[in-house]
């Protein structure tokens, strides 16, 4: 059946961060405006995983309850816009009755289909070591070997808090410069960091991921699969 003659879905989507919710919006708006979004947005999560350098069992235990309150607001599927904490979404996976989404999910899955050689960039070190995790898993699937470049954009994010967004940029360029010798492609770890994906293209030579279109183009993958 063809999405456009399916009854109209429902997706929640989860964010940890504001800047995330409009970029969302628009691309929902263009690749699946026959579905209706609503936004769920507490910012403290990522602060309190940014605090406690990793994502606590208190922390998980306030995602999960998001989850479950988009399950009860009617949506047929969660979509997880938050890198960071990734890997509560892949332990509810097998408790919600309905499918989540990762946005970073088909970003990975791609890049160890196509390269050996990825090239990992983020700004905070919460968001850094699960995207390396997750790419080594489809990895893992894929029985491949690929090798991993970390490259954390020291000060970026302070930068892009204080209001600096230039300053954050050219942190992030000149960590991608420093690994683009060393990777075949560039994988851009948070959602927010996609307006530069152009840029960074551009600048390295290299191919470059990020994740907000290639995880909405996955939520309509998986909402056709929906009967």
């Amino acid at each position: 059946m063809d999405l456009c003659e399916m009854p109209m879905k429902t997706i929640a989507a989860i964010h940890t961060a504001a800047p995330m919710v409009e970029p969302i919006k628009q691309l929902f708006a263009e690749h699946l405006p026959e579905v209706r979004l609503f936004n769920i947005l507490d910012e403290s999560l990522i602060q309190d995983v940014i605090r406690d350098g990793r994502v606590t069992c208190h922390t998980s235990r306030r995602l999960l309850g998001y989850y479950f309150a988009g399950v009860d607001a009617g949506a047929d599927l969660i979509f997880n816009t938050c890198s960071s904490v990734g890997e509560v979404a892949d332990l509810a996976s097998d408790l919600l009755p309905i499918p989540i989404v990762k946005i970073d999910d088909a970003m990975c899955a791609r890049a160890v289909r196509q390269c050996m050689r990825i090239g990992v960039l983020a700004t905070l070190p919460t968001t850094l070591e699960p995207t390396i995790r997750l790419v080594l898993r489809h990895a893992e699937r894929l029985s491949k070997t690929v090798e991993v470049v970390e490259g954390l954009a020291e000060g970026a994010f302070a930068a892009v808090i204080s209001g600096d967004a230039a300053q954050h940029d050219a942190l992030i360029l000149n960590t991608a410069r420093c690994m683009s010798e060393r990777v075949d492609l560039l994988l851009l770890a948070q959602g927010s960091m996609a307006r530069m994906e152009k840029r960074l293209a551009d600048e390295t030579g290299k191919l470059v991921l990020s994740s907000p279109l290639s995880g909405v183009l996955h939520v309509k993958d998986r909402l056709s699969q929906i009967l």
